[in-house]
């Protein structure tokens, strides 16, 4: 049995490891404030269970609490139209509240798309980030084909959207410190994009899929993995999608990526899903290139975290914390 007042937090390291916080102490505070703090106390408990030294041990308040409401400056949710070579792609902006710039996370959807992180969008804008998230071409109502290389491309396309003067404006977009960060196929896509965007500050990916590996695979193989992650996807079989990742996924294996990141911060998050080997094969060949700002947590769950996802903005959050104050 945990004793509450020697619970003591942690936030997460560039080397993995675990970084001790004062003890989190909750008696002999006001009574709403002490109710306030056990909440967060039990909630890491039923989280967390036991700690892992890679696993953020706080848990935030915008887990569990709204931020104060600014009537001048509120949190709004913005409808988007976004330009990708020749179509117009849909997207969703959590702006957050306050008044100023705000720094903003993009969020990628995996393959098909079906789990959107909308709760985390809604937990980081609490923490004071800008969300950004939309559906790439040929997906989920958003116009043109869907093909695995264009995925890529799409995510270049919402960047230079958040960077023009007028949208950033509009949004409050600070884009001098923007994130990049997805699930799975949005892992991939978020890798590769931050390995060529020196813009960004830092990415994070939530059980990375890698197409390259997955492209080379036996094409029944392929064609039993798309025939399960074609919802909401428009001009695509599972032949066709097999075909498409043999092409586009060789040329973007995750390791090639590794160059590029070397003085990037990543939060790289597997599970036991099958592809953790996914990310691992990045980080070491990251730090094989001398990298040393890569911060990793497992845990043990399923593809789509879908019993630790407290856990999953927990930490998400505590590194974007982190991340920020040194922007």
């Amino acid at each position: 049995m945990y004793d509450m007042r020697k619970l003591e937090s942690a936030r997460l390291d560039q080397s993995g490891k675990s970084k001790a916080r004062p003890p989190t102490v909750c008696f002999g505070r006001p009574p709403l404030r002490r109710l306030s703090c056990l909440a967060s106390a039990f909630a890491l408990i039923a989280t967390f269970g036991h700690l892992s030294i890679s696993a953020a041990t706080e848990i935030p308040p915008a887990i569990y609490a709204d931020p104060a409401p600014d009537p001048a400056h509120p949190a709004r949710m913005d409808v988007l139209h976004i330009p990708s070579h020749g179509e117009t792609i849909n997207g969703i902006a959590y702006v957050a509240a306050g008044a100023g710039a705000h720094p903003v996370v993009i969020l990628l959807h995996g393959l098909p798309g079906n789990e959107k992180n909308i709760d985390l969008a809604q937990a980081i804008r609490r923490a004071g980030w800008t969300v950004v998230l939309f559906n790439y071409r040929g997906s989920w109502g958003s116009p043109g084909l869907f093909r695995f290389g264009q995925n890529l491309e799409d995510a270049d396309a919402v960047l230079a959207y958040l960077r023009d003067p007028t949208n950033a404006g509009a949004l409050g977009v600070d884009t001098q410190r923007m994130v990049i960060g997805g699930h799975s196929l949005g892992g991939w896509v978020a890798i590769n994009t931050a390995a060529h965007d020196n813009g960004l500050i830092g990415l994070f990916s939530i059980s990375a899929a890698d197409m390259g590996r997955l492209g080379v695979a036996p094409q029944p193989t392929r064609e039993k993995v798309m025939s399960r992650n074609m919802e909401a996807l428009a001009g695509v079989t599972a032949a066709s999608m097999a075909a498409d990742v043999a092409i586009a996924g060789p040329e973007h294996p995750l390791p090639k990526a590794a160059p590029g990141l070397v003085d990037k911060s990543y939060l790289a998050m597997t599970a036991d899903d099958g592809i953790a080997g996914d990310t691992d094969a990045l980080v070491a060949a990251i730090r094989a290139e001398g990298g040393t700002r890569v911060t990793t947590l497992h845990l043990s769950t399923d593809h789509g975290w879908n019993d630790r996802r407290i856990a999953l903005a927990a930490t998400i959050i505590v590194w974007l914390e982190d991340l920020i104050r040194t922007h």
